[in-house]
């Protein structure tokens, strides 16, 4: 008995699917059929038709295409997110059609002209995997394509998918017109690739330590940190914040490579060695276009005049630049907050603590900066930092009086400012202090005033958007929060948090859930994003799924309490929050 031999041939198979789909559908369901109508053939067809492919199937939400080799696929990808995003650049951020793709190259069972298989599957699974306006591809397909065309290729470790037996071996398409790529693991990789500016941009790593001692590689970290903080405040400059650029901290990527995947043209490097009462600092900015030196130097001097070597890097990096510095920014680059060298020292360590935002980490950060105001007891920035330590114990539950806490650090917070009007990261945490203390239209106040004095500041743009969110004004929040990732393009996780309330205030409870599930992807045993998760399940109907989400939540934290979120969460309008409620209500949970 014999049976009918199956065809099979090895083929580059693209998948690509509609971020949020059923939302733009109920929102406006004859405009999205329209405009996807219009994506396909003004854009989707011509591109693959340049590129030799083939469209096998075509979904309400997706498309399975096949080529013939894996650079066409890719490049295929590539031109179709840059030119899909070029499309819809004028229509509001919650509105725009964004596709996933993935790509595999692999063995694939013909049936007429329809396509079969794991070579298929590897590629479906890839979709759901990459962050929106991303390209995902396999091992074999990045194999192919590694050096064949002008792309950085980043790996994303291996991960398990729903009906494959083997795990995935990841790999994001950073460079061309991958502009987000998220992982779940903790690669120094861009999660959101921006094109280049008008503005200058510029991109400033974390310093090597010279040192032979790892101790102080707090000291290197913190020189860096502070002509961060300085070239911010120049507003014809674009600055990656530092949570970006120091990503790549010790990490075997190339200049060129750094500079396409943070959207910059210029990247500074350098290093520090601290040796008894020496310091010897060098730097060399480099243009990402040309690949060339545009300033470097070195500079060997007495531990004591590190403020006149940061104060001479930054004015190197301006006048090298081109920048032009009105007097007022003239006047902030060069007054130091710290002033004192064991107080800096003191200053430095105490800030790369508070930004761990852990509980050790903010009680260290307080008696580093106790130390700070022993010597100077008028230390505007030690005192904003305090501040933010105090907040951000009442905001995680970890102060042993919360009330006290907060309210202590809003004294100082006003403190700090009324010390220096000019301070940038004082205005910052006092927009902090005033959204918890219930004062959210004071606190768009501060923030707006920290951003006029820093422009490229990463945190001011978060905070206002956190703001703008708690304000009930989510749409303002989302176009925030896009500003945002754009000056930390490799966003932690919380910021995939903030887009989903905005997203769920805004009734797309889809989105939010596609949102959150990213951010859980990054962190499993993010409480908030399985409790969001569940409401917007339970809006949207889907129960059993939305049980479980708030199982994973009790699993967590088994004393969560709904009454607590609503005390804490400093919401203008109380039925912003009720709206959670409803949501979990629908999942018949007594809340």
């Amino acid at each position: 008995m014999t049976g009918e031999r199956v065809q099979r041939r090895l083929a580059a198979i693209l998948a690509a699917d509609v971020v949020g789909y059923s939302r733009l559908m109920e929102a406006d369901e004859a405009g999205t059929l329209a405009r996807l109508k219009a994506l396909r053939l003004g854009v989707i067809d011509p591109a693959v038709a340049r590129h030799s492919g083939r469209m096998v199937k075509l979904m309400g939400d997706g498309a399975l295409l096949e080529f013939a080799s894996a650079v066409e696929a890719v490049t295929c990808a590539m031109e179709i997110q840059k030119l899909v995003a070029e499309h819809d650049r004028d229509v509001p951020v919650d509105a725009r059609i964004r596709f996933r793709i993935g790509i595999n190259v692999g063995d694939v069972i013909v049936d007429g002209d329809d396509l079969y298989g794991d070579g298929v599957n590897v590629a479906a699974r890839l979709e759901t995997l990459a962050q929106p306006g991303g390209i995902y591809i396999s091992r074999s397909a990045a194999d192919q394509v590694r050096d064949k065309i002008p792309v950085g290729i980043e790996s994303r470790g291996s991960q398990s998918v729903k009906n494959i037996a083997r795990p995935i071996e990841v790999f994001c398409v950073v460079g061309g017109s991958a502009p987000h790529s998220t992982a779940a693991s903790a690669a120094p990789a861009a999660r959101h690739r921006p094109p280049m500016r008008e503005k200058t941009s510029i991109a400033v790593l974390a310093f090597n330590n010279m040192s032979g001692d790892a101790d102080q590689e707090y000291f290197s970290d913190g020189i860096s940190e502070d002509i961060i903080t300085d070239l911010a405040k120049l507003s014809d400059l674009h600055v990656i914040a530092r949570n970006s650029s120091f990503a790549y901290k010790k990490s075997p990527v190339s200049l060129p490579e750094v500079a396409a995947a943070l959207g910059v043209r210029y990247v500074l490097e350098g290093s520090v060695r601290k040796a008894g009462s020496k310091v010897r600092v060098t730097a060399q900015l480099i243009d990402a276009t040309t690949g060339g030196h545009a300033w470097a130097e070195r500079f060997d001097r007495e531990l004591t005049d590190v403020f006149a070597v940061q104060d001479e890097l930054t004015q190197h990096i301006v006048t090298a630049l081109k920048v032009r510095l009105t007097t007022s920014e003239r006047d902030r680059i060069t007054d130091k907050p710290v002033a004192d060298v064991t107080a800096h020292e003191c200053f430095l360590r105490g800030r790369e603590q508070v930004w761990l935002h852990t509980r050790a980490g903010n009680a260290e950060a307080r008696a580093h900066m106790a130390e700070v105001l022993k010597i100077d007891p008028n230390c505007a920035v030690a005192y904003a930092y305090t501040s933010f330590a105090l907040v951000n114990d009442y905001i995680n539950g970890w102060a042993t009086e919360p009330e006290q806490a907060l309210l202590t650090g809003l004294e100082l917070a006003r403190h700090a400012i009324a010390l220096d009007d000019q301070l940038p990261e004082g205005h910052f945490v006092l927009g902090v202090a005033l959204l918890w203390n219930r004062q959210p239209d004071e606190a768009l106040g501060s923030v707006l005033r920290c951003i006029a004095l820093a422009p490229s500041s990463a945190e001011g743009l978060i905070l206002k958007a956190h703001i703008e969110m708690f304000n009930g004004n989510p749409a303002k929040s989302i176009e925030t929060l896009d500003a945002y990732m754009k000056l930390d393009p490799v966003y932690p996780e919380i910021a995939l948090q903030f887009l989903a309330e905005a997203q769920f205030l805004l009734g797309r409870f889809d989105l939010a859930a596609d949102t959150l599930r990213k951010r859980l992807e990054r962190n499993p045993e993010a409480t908030t994003a399985y409790a969001l998760l569940a409401s917007s399940l339970g809006h949207l109907g889907q129960i059993e799924a939305g049980k479980d989400a708030w199982a994973q939540v009790l699993r967590l934290e088994p004393n969560f309490s709904v009454e607590r979120r609503r005390k804490l969460l400093p919401f203008k309008n109380p039925a912003d929050f009720e709206l959670r409620v409803e949501g979990l209500r629908h999942l018949g949970l007594a809340v």
